[in-house]
């Protein structure tokens, strides 16, 4: 077993993450969102920046997301908390075991993640959650630096097409050989590639999947069993 890193190695990439402003158009809107906040949230100090990775260190199971929400992520400041895709997915977590709590609302919140490390595409809330290539590409780096910190990971369960094609992107980069088009993104698929964690997929939990019945609370459970097995083998 690879020893795990440093204790701050990774809190130091988080920090490093939240400091970024490379992307001129998403640092303003993170900024605008949190100025002009929704109605709802009037009372709220938004986060209105970067949002760091969250969960064990020594997880084996990675899950990548698209972006943080505008009034979700972008407000809270912990990934996939305080919207109705952290609602639907830390609610499937605590089912199967992966979270300490079915529900995520603030930083405070006491949740905690066994055996799970929470990501994303992008770091910053893009508008109409539409990030533009160049943005997916700047991000990347930090990606990259953080699954070569997290040396436990065993499979990663990619949210969207997105967030698939993002980590088949940085395992080519890599050095790994293979036809993108040779690994289809499909709700349940399993892939494994010529070198790194195997990739499993899955629709994202966005409200638009989740209240169209395109993903549905049984689908997600499946697809999170399906991630234990796979972590759990010795």
């Amino acid at each position: 077993m690879a020893p795990s890193p440093h204790p701050g190695a990774l809190a130091a990439l988080q920090r490093e993450i939240v400091a970024c402003n490379r992307c001129q158009r998403l640092v303003e809107h993170c900024r605008q969102v949190a100025a002009t906040k929704r109605r709802a949230y009037l009372d709220w100090d938004y986060w209105g920046k970067p949002v760091p990775s969250f969960g064990d260190p020594d997880a084996r199971l990675l899950i990548v997301g698209l972006a943080p929400g505008a009034h979700g992520s972008n407000r809270t400041g912990r990934m996939f908390t305080g919207d109705s895709s952290g609602d639907f997915l830390y609610d499937a977590l605590y089912e199967t075991g992966f979270a300490s709590q079915p529900s995520a609302t603030s930083l405070d919140d006491g949740l905690t993640l066994r055996d799970c490390y929470i990501a994303s595409t992008v770091r910053c809330a893009p508008p109409q959650n539409k990030p533009r290539p160049a943005e997916i590409a700047t991000c990347r780096p930090f990606f990259d630096r953080e699954l070569r910190l997290l040396r436990e990971v065993r499979a990663v369960l990619a949210l969207g097409s997105i967030a698939m094609n993002s980590y088949l992107t940085l395992q080519r980069t890599r050095g790994s050989v293979f036809l993108k088009k040779d690994f289809p993104f499909k709700h349940g698929a399993l892939h494994r590639l010529p070198s790194g964690p195997a990739v499993l997929c899955s629709y994202h939990p966005s409200r638009q999947n989740t209240q169209t019945g395109r993903l549905t609370r049984p689908m997600m459970l499946g697809v999170l069993q399906l991630a234990k097995e796979m972590v759990s083998v010795e």
